[in-house]
């Protein structure tokens, strides 16, 4: 079965095993983040998806930013079983937003896919190059991975008490345009959403990653001890100016939309490379 395009049919036979199985066959929806299961951002992303099916929630009991697509190889994982919202199963996790996902597919449901997974709101821009280092897409490219359509929502203000509500039709427009078109295979979604400075955001636009970087320092600080140790810190940069990337976008007041792959390959290096000499003797 394409798992980008599921049918109502299809979503009678996924009815997950378990907690779920005498409920209402409605889509699952997996709810993730990278801010701490107790974030605002994820409470909001949750209230959400209950207008679009069961919710499942799974995600780190402590903040996990910047993690990306890290997992737990050397230490145990433990789930606790937590109140989040009525109605809605919640779960925190000792692991990184991506553990949260596998934990939630291969443990919790056992193996069945849910329907969708968002990750978010992510506390902060994921734009341009910071995909690379989010906890937040990490969750979504990682659903992506498990043929589930994904997406990852996150706000360009780092605030605990960010105003959220201009995100909330943005969730509902992106996941209905979701569940109605469906995802190309091996694609998330990447959606970023200005912070609320009290103009109306103008619309959404799709856009490509912009080439940006982060201009790194490093201060030197004492600890108590009087030894030394380093605080990254540094400015984000971007390379370019075209109108067509996300980076334009959100500073023009539009949530940006970049359909996001994990597959990394450099297809447009392959044939520079084929004329090499590649012989080992």
């Amino acid at each position: 079965m394409d798992r980008g395009r599921l049918t109502s049919n299809d979503r009678k036979h996924k009815v997950p095993r378990g907690t779920f199985a005498t409920m209402e066959q409605q889509p699952l929806i997996l709810v993730t983040n990278d801010d701490g299961i107790f974030a605002p951002g994820i409470r909001t992303l949750a209230e959400e998806m209950t207008a679009f099916g069961r919710v499942m929630v799974v995600a780190p009991d402590k903040p996990q930013s910047a993690m990306g697509h890290a997992i737990t190889i050397h230490s145990f994982l433990r789930l606790q079983s937590v109140h989040l919202m009525d109605g809605v199963e919640a779960w925190s996790c000792t692991g990184t937003p991506v553990d949260c996902v596998k934990l939630a597919i291969y443990k919790l449901l056992g193996g069945n896919k849910p329907d969708l997974l968002v990750s978010g709101v992510n506390h902060g821009a994921n734009i341009s190059i910071n995909v690379l280092y989010s906890g937040t897409m990490s969750a979504a490219v990682e659903g992506a991975m498990e043929g589930i359509p994904s997406i990852g929502f996150s706000l360009m203000d780092h605030a605990i008490e960010a105003d959220l509500s201009q995100v909330r039709p943005v969730i509902r427009s992106v996941v209905a345009n979701t569940f109605k078109h469906g995802m190309a295979p091996g694609t998330c979604l990447n959606v970023n959403v200005p912070r609320n400075d009290g103009a109306p955001l103008k619309g959404i636009r799709v856009c490509r990653q912009a080439k940006a970087n982060y201009k790194d320092e490093f201060e030197t600080r004492l600890d108590p001890s009087n030894k030394e140790y380093y605080w990254m810190r540094g400015a984000f940069e971007s390379e370019e100016q075209g109108h067509d990337t996300d980076v334009h976008a959100v500073n023009n007041r539009y949530v940006s939309i970049v359909p996001t792959q994990f597959d990394m390959t450099a297809h447009h290096a392959i044939a520079a490379l084929n004329t090499w000499d590649h012989a080992l003797g």
